[in-house]
């Protein structure tokens, strides 16, 4: 799979919807013909593969996360869960294994959101926290609408989102963070997730010449971005233990060296799994921007852009990996999920889990991203005996 859409670094650049991705779908899809799943395709592009269950009224375990990747991103972060669940169900196969429930390895659209925002958009109109029209009128940089490109890459399908109904759902992921390295454990056993908000700011100055025009007479909305900056790493740091802010994107129009930008468009991101932290930071940096751009003469609007509660994951399938861990002897810890995953949306409409194995360094969207083939085997162990279990066997 990372061979399609190859990075600059050694990763991959396979952002959603993208000549790449409708490639890499084409790839799984083949290996999911070979392995005998039944493929469905909804009206967001997300692929459901399923295998069949002994019991034609049980409702499926789903099992995946995503293929598509960040413009500089890793090899492993989504991928090693679709290929993961793949695996299952391979195995199971080798092993003549049957379960009462069915088993629906899944490929979400655009869980990143690099491209098109807010991220995990598909698995989103699946829970139903947005309308298949908000996505499909979502643009990316170049003005490009979301639905319009789902269609030119051709998965566009035809089942309605949202229509199918889970008996469970699991993710595997690679931590995304550094605890799992640092404590030298091989399983993380995902007991929440952060929640988040993606807060997009537009700031307006005046465009000017950098050289002639005095310091004193400048509408600097750069100078406006950096001081708000500096505000977000106060009120993060305000709110520890437990909470993370920052600002990842930023564009500068004209962009020029030596014009001061007369628009500056950025996203704070900020993170907690404790609501009151996380509505609390909000608060604290809607109410001092303004008040920060003010002082410059500067124009300043806030529009949400992404949002998501904090999650708890479902006890008994918490517990089905927990136990997993144990019974096969892999050392193993609780874990918050750092960043926002399709589990997420899931846990709104089925019981949800996840699965992490560590990542070196923690580094992730990154080219540099790298896992080792145990952490990977470990994981994917886990997952598979947590699944089978959930699935029921039929002996």
């Amino acid at each position: 799979m990372a061979k399609i859409g190859p990075g600059v670094a050694g990763g991959n650049n396979r952002q959603t919807l993208t000549d790449s991705d409708a490639e890499g779908r084409s790839l799984f899809k083949k290996w999911c013909d070979e392995a005998g799943l039944t493929m469905g395709v909804d009206q967001m592009g997300t692929m459901f593969a399923t295998r069949p269950g002994t019991d034609p009224d049980a409702l499926p375990v789903y099992v995946g996360s995503h293929l598509d990747t960040q413009p500089t991103g890793g090899k492993y972060d989504g991928v090693l869960g679709v290929l993961s669940a793949l695996e299952v169900v391979r195995t199971m196969n080798d092993l003549g294994i049957k379960t009462k429930h069915p088993i629906v390895v899944t490929n979400w659209t655009n869980e990143e959101g690099a491209r098109f925002a807010p991220a995990m958009l598909a698995s989103g109109v699946f829970a139903g926290v947005h309308s298949l029209d908000f996505a499909y009128n979502r643009k990316d940089p170049e003005g490009n609408l979301f639905g319009d490109e789902l269609k030119r890459i051709g998965w566009v399908g035809d089942e309605e989102v949202g229509a199918r109904k889970m008996h469970a759902y699991f993710e595997y992921h690679i931590e995304q963070g550094p605890i799992l390295e640092a404590e030298s454990k091989q399983i993380g056993v995902v007991t929440h997730c952060q929640g988040l908000w993606w807060l997009e700011f537009t700031l307006t100055g005046k465009e000017a010449h950098t050289g002639s025009t005095p310091m004193n007479m400048r509408v600097n909305a750069g100078l406006a971005m950096s001081r708000i900056l500096e505000m977000v790493q106060a009120v993060a740091m305000g709110e520890q233990p437990g909470a993370v802010g920052g600002v990842g994107q930023v564009f500068f129009s004209p962009n020029s060296r030596n014009v001061l930008p007369g628009k500056v468009v950025f996203t704070v991101d900020i993170r907690s799994p404790d609501k009151a932290k996380l509505d609390r930071m909000r608060a604290k940096i809607e109410a001092q921007a303004p008040k920060i751009c003010d002082t410059l003469g500067v124009g300043c609007s806030i529009e949400v852009i992404g949002h998501f509660a904090p999650v708890t994951f479902d006890e008994k399938l918490v517990t089905a990996v927990r136990s997993a861990a144990e019974r096969l002897g892999y050392t193993h810890m609780n874990l918050i999920s750092g960043a926002g995953h399709d589990a997420c949306w899931a846990a709104k409409v089925a019981p949800a889990t996840m699965v992490m194995c560590p990542c070196v360094d923690g580094l992730s969207h990154n080219e540099a991203e790298e896992i080792s083939k145990e952490w990977a085997t470990a994981g994917a162990d886990v997952l598979f005996h947590a699944v089978v279990e959930t699935a029921e066997i039929v002996v």
